[in-house]
């Protein structure tokens, strides 16, 4: 999904092989991304924060971080790196099951990198950073200068420079070794997302804020063709291994295609019903697309065909409803809580716990949750007066530490509404 030293393969024989459609289901919720091993393990990570490395339809969910994962990358075959809103990057040893989780971030990963020596991880991170992690161990190196966040990093081919994309516009290259900023290769007004770097034949392609698809000079900066078409922003790119194909995900649904031999766009496909493409990666050989959004399922198409087969399922997102014609609190529930909380008894691998049996419910006592530490012999009862302070003020001031995004809900008639839908939505039912 980045850049070209990341090898993308279609998983195992198990799946289906490349040219057929097929999806990987298990995810509690949207797909961040997507990566896969030399062997053809496919990892994806998710919403519900966690990542998920599959054998064949079957995954084996790796369980550290405490909020989504944006990102993931495998440095072999059998060691593999993720990032998240957590802040934190985590290597794992898939063999073992192992984790090693590394701090240093001052807000959340959106990118990871493994360098063409397989020794360092680079991180892009929205504290407007660059962290260098070794491998092997020890204290990361950050690089800064970006006034923004960075979205997306490259390495070039001998891993001496780094490119890197930041929401203050701008692309930059670094000097890996000194972490010196060696060139800004080009500045604008509109927040640069991705990038895809193919170094041996001069050209970088990005994706912007602005919905630019644009492709320009590495060593200049300058345009060589502009694929833009009007839809925004840009969210995810990414080629297949020979550098002859771009995928361009964006806002509002669409894969676009580019041919790098023609510099033509060949496919144009609207994958989802609503909502935004975030994750994408080639199979080896070119042939299928793998795609993540809005949904809790990997979609994969034939790139030939792939306007042939079914969009993401987006139109059953409970928050995507027409807020209109749902009643205050339901709404609520739908546009705050549902893409994290379940109503039903298990808590279905969401990023948080099942709402089932809320009140009168101590914090941090769902047995199939794992919660943060934070929660451990708290004194919180949910109620409505609770439930009210939580929203009034926020979960990161009335539980410091927590999982819980940051957010509140403003009007006290908003969430009195909340508060009796939640009532009669997660009461336990008779038998």
């Amino acid at each position: 999904m980045r850049a070209f030293a990341l090898i993308v393969a279609i998983c195992a024989p198990a799946l289906a092989g490349a040219q057929e459609f097929f999806t990987l289901r298990g995810h509690g919720g949207p797909i961040m991304d997507v990566a896969v091993s030399s062997s053809g393990r496919i990892a994806t990570s998710s919403f519900d924060n966690s990542v998920g490395v599959w054998s064949g339809q079957s995954p084996n969910w790796l369980e550290s971080h405490r909020a989504a994962v944006n990102a993931a990358v495998f440095i072999d075959d059998t060691t593999l790196v993720s990032g998240g809103d957590d802040n934190a990057v985590v290597l794992w040893d898939l063999a073992s099951g192992a984790s090693d989780r590394r701090t240093g971030h001052t807000a959340k990963v959106m990118a990871l990198e493994v360098s063409p020596d397989g020794k360092w991880v680079a991180s892009a991170s929205w504290d407007s950073r660059i962290g260098l992690w070794p491998v092997a161990g020890g204290p990361a190196r950050f690089l800064s200068g970006h006034q923004l966040g960075v979205n997306d990093i490259a390495f070039t081919a001998d891993g001496s420079q780094l490119f890197s994309a930041s929401t203050d516009g701008s692309i930059r290259i670094w000097d890996v070794e000194t972490g010196q900023e060696l060139q800004r290769l080009l500045s604008h007004g509109f927040g640069v997302n991705q990038l895809v770097l193919n170094e041996a034949a001069g050209w970088l392609a990005y994706g912007a804020v602005d919905g630019g698809t644009r492709i320009v000079d590495t060593v200049t900066g300058e345009l060589l063709h502009d694929f833009t078409l009007e839809r925004r922003p840009i969210l995810a790119m990414a080629t297949d291994p020979e550098m002859r194909q771009i995928a361009v995900g964006d806002g509002e649904g669409y894969i676009m295609v580019i041919d790098t031999t023609t510099w033509r766009i060949t496919r144009d496909f609207r994958a989802t019903a609503q909502g935004p493409v975030w994750a994408l990666a080639f199979s080896p050989n070119g042939q299928n697309i793998h795609a993540g959004g809005l949904d809790d399922i990997l979609y994969s198409w034939p790139v030939a065909t792939m306007d042939t087969h079914s969009q993401m399922n987006t139109e059953a997102r409970s928050f995507l409803e027409d807020p209109e014609t749902l009643p205050n609190g339901e709404r609520q529930f739908k546009r705050k809580c549902s893409i994290c909380h379940a109503l039903g008894e298990g808590s279905a691998r969401r990023a948080g716990p099942t709402l089932y049996g809320l009140f009168g419910r101590p914090a941090g006592t769902v047995p199939d949750y794992t919660y943060s530490s934070i929660l451990d012999g708290s004194d919180i009862v949910w109620s409505g007066e609770t439930i009210d302070a939580l929203f009034d003020i926020g979960p990161d001031h009335y539980i410091p530490g927590t999982k819980m995004p940051m957010q509140r809900i403003a009007k006290s008639q908003d969430r009195l509404d909340l508060i009796e839908y939640l009532r009669k939505a997660t009461a336990p039912r008779e038998n």
